[in-house]
Parts: C-alpha cells; structure tokens; sequence
C-alpha cells in the first residue's frame, strides 16, 4: 500500500484576515480520512455523558439507599455541573498552547469519569459523593467535553457547527440504554455494581477513543477546497445564507468588552437552568402517582430528543441561521415545561413524550449552536477558548436550575417550579434578540440573515 503524499503546507489569508495553513491533505497527516477523528469524538461522547442524562435515573435508588434527601443528593449534582463546565476554559486554553494532547486529557477525563461513578455506588456519606462524583466526576467529564469538541472542530473548520452538533448529540442520546436499565433493573442492593460495571465501560471507551484521537496542525484547512472563497462565495459555503463571518478576533480577555458577549452569557444561563432543572427533577416528579417505568421512559425520551435536537438544529442552522435557530428552540424549551407539568400531574404518557421531545429539541440545543455562534461573534483565532469562558454559563445554570429548584420545589411544590422553568425558557428565547455582531457595520454584506 503506498504511503499518503505529504503536500507542501503554505500560509493563506481570506478578506477577514483569517490565517490558514493550506495545503496538507488529511490523508497525509494522519494516514487515514478525517471522519476518524469525528467518530473517535462521537464513541467517547456516547459514554461520556452518562453522569449528567443519566443521573436522574439514579436519584430515586440514591435516596433510597443512604436516606439522603432528595435535595442533598441533587446539590451533589449541582456542584457536578459546576465542576464539568468550568472544566472548559482551562482545558481548551491548555489544548490550544500544545501543553496538553488529546490522548493525555481524554485518560485523565476518563479516569476522573470511572472514579465519579465508582464513588455513586459505594460512598456512604455526602461529603466523599460531593468529592469522588461532584467534583472528580465533573472536571473528567468537562475534559472529556472540550477535548471532544476541539479536536472536532480543528479537523472540521469548514463545518464546525454541524459536525460538533453531532458529537455532543452523542453526549445526550448515548445514555439512553443506560437510564432505561437504571428505570428497570437498579436498586439500593445492586448499585454499587451496577455503577462499577457503567465505569469500566466509561473508561475502556473513552480513553480507548483517546489514545487514537490527533491534533492537526494550528489553522489547518482541509486541500481540497480554497478558504479565501469558502469565506465569501455562498455557491461553495451554503451556511454564509444564514450566518455571517466575523469582523475581528476577540481574545478571552476582550470577550466581555463586548455586549453581546454578555448577552449570550445570560441566554446560556438561562438555558441552561430549564434543561438541567428537566434532568434533575423530571424522574421524581414523574415518578409521583405513577410507575417508576413512566418516569423512565420520559428521561430517555428526552436525552434521545436532546441528542437527536442538537444534530438536527446544528445542521437547520447552517441554513436557516445560527440565532434563528437558538431562538426557536429556546422558545420551544419553555413552553414544554408547561407541557411536562401538565402530564405528569395527570399522568398522561403521550403528553410526557411529547413534553420530553420538545423540552429535549429546546434548550438542550445552545450548547451545540454555541460553537457556531462563539466562531461567527468573536472570531475563530481564541474560539476554543472563548467557547470554555461562555459555556461556563452552564455552572451559574446549574446553580439555578437544580440548587435554587430545589427550594422552588420545597416551598411552592412542582408546579411552581415548573412554571419558573418554562417562564425561564421563554426569557432566554427573548434575551436574544437585542444579539448583534460586534463591529459590523448594518448593511454589510446586505441579504444575510441569522446575526
């Protein structure tokens, strides 16, 4: 077999003053296609995911286990969320220097992983599960997250939102068979086995996935197509009909310079609480005057129409428009809520699925569109990192949503927590229409929408 010709890499610059490294096929850096690095990326989110989709299948077995409340034990999830999304930055920012490789951060994210769910089925008192889950558990996950969504988006910078949509769709719908066997076979006796059997295979399958996964060169572009013209011509590019390039770099520390940067913050928040509020809570609400089965089966409707949500709007939005996009889904995020209370107060099946797919296709979304929208805001010379400092919003919404929740529903019950999910929801889809392109001028390149 003859070995891949390695052609000569040379430095262009588009109109936008975008350096690329032009000239390499990816055949000849990595001996392979491509595709292989996204389907590395995708394998190890399918099981990167279980400790966030999963969790609330295991709430119920947790508190029947040790007598924790049901508030203790979603604060541990909580400070979990925290943990995995201020994970971000740092990983990304040590990722772009060539300090950390995606091999060595993938065996560290897996390690942390397999210890986080080690730790759910044998600890006994709070303060180890707060350590071995919320914390070691988290910062794993987070690694696993960004490493997962850098190395795609290195390989795939003439397609960066969709094919990062479907890697952490794959973060979402991958735990389906697990909260399924969660909802039928786990109990207080069979749980620290059941949990120790789910950490191997973490483990084996993302630092197997790791060990293989490659950078390519900084501002590589694929060979086979000119990045002067894919930043211009709409016949070539078809998401510039939808979403505009954008005017200048911004460094993390410029980022808050710009209002908008602030904006997106707050509609992350936001959207992040409802679809956090919807893992923690949706198993024990639904849970109440019904079977245990209805309630799982809700929690795996919603990971699967969350993960399939985030591959469908990443690749709607490459036409339609980035913010288009978000803002419907948001929209949708907070009008299932009521949809969702509404089922399971009078235990209508087909109401909860309904109410699941659509709270899944809503604010599960600004995750996998905030990689475009972070590239066409601020540039794309720090978008990894500026990416990490926005999707640290997830840890303030995981505050809200699950932390401040929990005494929404101790005081007021489930509808009124329900209620402030879905009036949340619909905040977030309205946060963002004062969105705009930091230093665009407004008739610049006339007839594009979605910015």
């Amino acid at each position: 077999m003859s070995q891949p010709q390695l052609l000569t890499a040379h430095e262009v610059r588009d109109v936008y003053g975008r350096t690329y490294r032009h000239g390499e096929t990816d055949r000849a850096l990595l001996g392979r296609p491509r595709s292989w690095m996204l389907w590395l990326s995708w394998a190890a989110m399918l099981a990167a995911g279980v400790q966030q989709y999963g969790f609330g299948a295991v709430v119920p077995t947790l508190t029947q286990a040790r007598g924790w409340s049901l508030t203790e034990v979603l604060w541990a999830f909580a400070v979990w969320t925290v943990c995995q999304a201020v994970a971000a930055f740092p990983a990304a920012r040590l990722r772009d220097s060539g300090r950390l490789s995606p091999a060595v951060a993938m065996a560290a994210g897996a390690v942390l992983s397999a210890i986080g769910l080690v730790t759910l089925g044998l600890a006994d008192s709070l303060p180890l599960v707060f350590l071995g889950f919320s914390v070691a558990g988290g910062i794993g996950t987070g690694l696993v997250y960004a490493t997962c969504v850098g190395t795609v988006v290195k390989w795939f910078p003439d397609r960066p939102t969709a094919k990062s949509a479907f890697t952490t769709g794959a973060f979402a719908y991958g735990c389906v068979p697990f909260v399924l066997l969660a909802g039928f076979l786990l109990r207080p006796g069979n749980r620290a086995l059941f949990l120790e059997v789910t950490a191997a295979v973490v483990l084996v399958a993302i630092a197997g996935c790791g060990a293989l996964l490659r950078d390519p060169p900084k501002n590589w572009w694929p060979a086979d197509s000119d990045p002067r013209v894919w930043a211009l011509d709409r016949t070539h590019n078809g998401s510039l009909s939808g979403n505009r390039p954008a005017v200048r770099h911004y460094r993390p520390a410029e980022l808050f310079h710009c209002g908008s940067a602030a904006v997106l913050y707050g509609v992350v928040v936001l959207a992040a609480a409802v679809s956090l509020f919807d893992l923690a809570y949706l198993v024990t609400f639904a849970s109440q005057g019904s079977s245990r089965v209805f309630a799982t089966v809700g929690l795996a409707v919603l990971a699967a129409a969350t993960g399939g949500g985030r591959v469908v709007a990443g690749y709607v939005s490459e036409r339609w428009g980035r913010l288009r996009t978000l803002r419907v889904a948001l929209l949708a995020g907070g009008i299932a809520q009521f949809v969702l209370l509404d089922a399971g107060e009078n235990n209508r099946p087909a109401g909860l699925v309904f109410g699941a797919v659509l709270a899944g296709f809503g604010s599960g979304c600004c995750y996998s569109l905030l990689v475009g929208l972070v590239r066409e805001y601020f540039g794309e010379n720090a978008a990894l990192q500026n990416f990490g400092v926005l999707y640290s919003a997830k840890a303030v919404g995981g505050l809200l949503g699950i932390g401040f929740a929990a005494f929404l529903v101790t005081s007021g019950g489930y509808a009124v927590a329900f209620a402030a999910a879905g009036a949340l929801g619909i905040a977030s889809a309205l946060l963002t229409k004062p969105l705009t392109q930091p230093g665009r001028p407004k008739h610049l390149l006339p007839g594009v929408q979605g910015s």
